[in-house]
């Protein structure tokens, strides 16, 4: 399979999250091989923010497939009725879906980012593929802008006067440092605060980029050490540090 079919496949969710798209290394795998790397590749649970966050996602990018999820009319997870439509299923709640739908508006309605994200020559949910430290590498990106050169990534936020932290915490700069790799332009953060409704739009210092950089290049000898060693034993792993 050649690279453009590669990543034709990687278009559809079933194979960039399946069995297909395990072949490559993603910005999702850095905490795991950072923190613990016997853990790679075992299945994560859902939990509500990523489903709000993915509802938010999808109602800017492919409104068309917001039929894909199941929103129960229920004030919380624990009532008899949620759990009797859910079936075991994570799923949205009402007022989850009525306040993701007010972000949306409250975005699209800013003329900046409505701007960015409704150009003349843009493309939503663009997978790339780069080898990176030796190792291929996925990446989806919500946004290509190409008149503008810029690579735009959607996050919503609890709290965007602490993003800066956030996006550390959560690994944004390795996830930077990638995907100006994948995609060949510069990128940035548009965050909506879930509570103000505030809209923030974040670039990427050099050094933003050389800490995820530094991440990416740890995580890729982690996964040598773990997965391409055969003289790895993992029941004999441990860590050692001095306090």
């Amino acid at each position: 399979m050649n690279r453009e079919d590669e990543l034709n496949k990687l278009r559809e969710d079933e194979h960039y999250y399946g069995d297909f798209g395990k072949q490559f290394l993603s910005n999702s795998d850095i905490s795991t091989l950072l923190t613990n790397p016997l853990s790679l590749g075992k299945p994560m649970g859902k939990i509500p923010a990523f489903l709000v966050g993915g509802y938010f996602h999808t109602a800017i990018l492919e409104p068309h497939k917001l039929k894909n999820f199941k929103i129960v009319q229920s004030t919380s997870r624990n009532t008899k009725a949620y759990k009797e439509i859910s079936n075991g299923e994570l799923c949205l709640l009402q007022h989850e879906a009525d306040k993701t739908e007010d972000l949306v508006d409250v975005m699209m309605s800013n003329k900046f980012c409505e701007g960015l994200i409704r150009g003349n020559n843009v493309e939503y949910e663009v997978p790339g593929i780069a080898e990176i430290y030796g190792k291929l590498w996925k990446g989806k990106a919500d946004i290509i802008n190409h008149d503008e050169k810029l690579v735009i990534d959607l996050k919503t936020t609890a709290d965007i006067s602490k993003f800066r932290y956030s996006a550390t915490k959560y690994n944004y700069n390795s996830q930077a440092y990638i995907y100006q790799k994948l995609f060949g332009y510069e990128m940035i953060f548009m965050v909506i605060d879930k509570t103000t409704k505030q809209i923030g739009v974040y670039d990427c210092s050099e050094k933003f980029l050389s800490f995820g950089e530094d991440k990416v290049q740890k995580a890729v000898e982690s996964w040598n050490l773990f997965y391409n060693n055969p003289e790895f034993k993992p029941e004999n792993y441990f860590i050692n540090q001095t306090l």
